[in-house]
């Protein structure tokens, strides 16, 4: 399938998950088998070719970035909210609209040198992947870019990031 015939499959949920917020809802995508094998094996092409790991971002993250693994043979690497990872952490906190949020990456999943692309579902403000460039530097890595299946380019979260983002599709 084409990256246009698996956007026309997201839904867009009115005021979920609060009023005035218009969700992105990608999980037709993902019941659809052929759907969902396209879209690993078009992110998977727009993936560095140097990437030895992807990082990828709660939680949608988590499943593209799984089916894009496989293409790749490339490591994953699970970013989470705090208190989420059973192991020893590392901490980016980042600023919200209203507020902070933080992530989280196990402190021994990335060498120096390791060589990384962000993967993730959406990109909205920018904040949440620009948190994650930084946990990812902390810990010696380098930062190839990040692989995004959506950006809301009105929001324009991609000044907020220091390394080079793919989007397949523009919103």
């Amino acid at each position: 399938m084409t990256i246009d015939q698996i956007n026309r499959l997201v839904l867009t949920v009115p005021d979920f998950p609060k009023k005035g917020i218009s969700f992105k809802d990608i999980t037709p995508i993902l019941e659809n088998s052929e759907a969902f094998l396209s879209l690993a094996k078009l992110m998977a092409e727009r993936i560095h070719k140097n990437t030895d790991k992807l990082i990828a971002i709660e939680s949608r993250g988590f499943i593209l970035g799984a089916a894009v693994a496989q293409h790749c043979g490339c490591g994953l690497v699970l970013v989470r909210k705090p208190g989420k990872l059973p192991r020893e952490t590392v901490r980016e906190t980042y600023d919200l609209e209203y507020g902070t949020d933080s992530l989280e990456m196990h402190k021994n999943a990335l060498k120096p040198g390791d060589r990384v692309t962000i993967i993730d579902d959406v990109l909205a403000t920018g904040g949440t992947a620009a948190a994650v460039e930084k946990l990812c530097l902390r810990l010696g890595a380098q930062v190839l870019g990040s692989v995004i299946l959506m950006e809301i380019e009105a929001l324009n979260g991609r000044a907020k990031l220091q390394n080079p983002l793919v989007s397949l599709i523009a919103i």
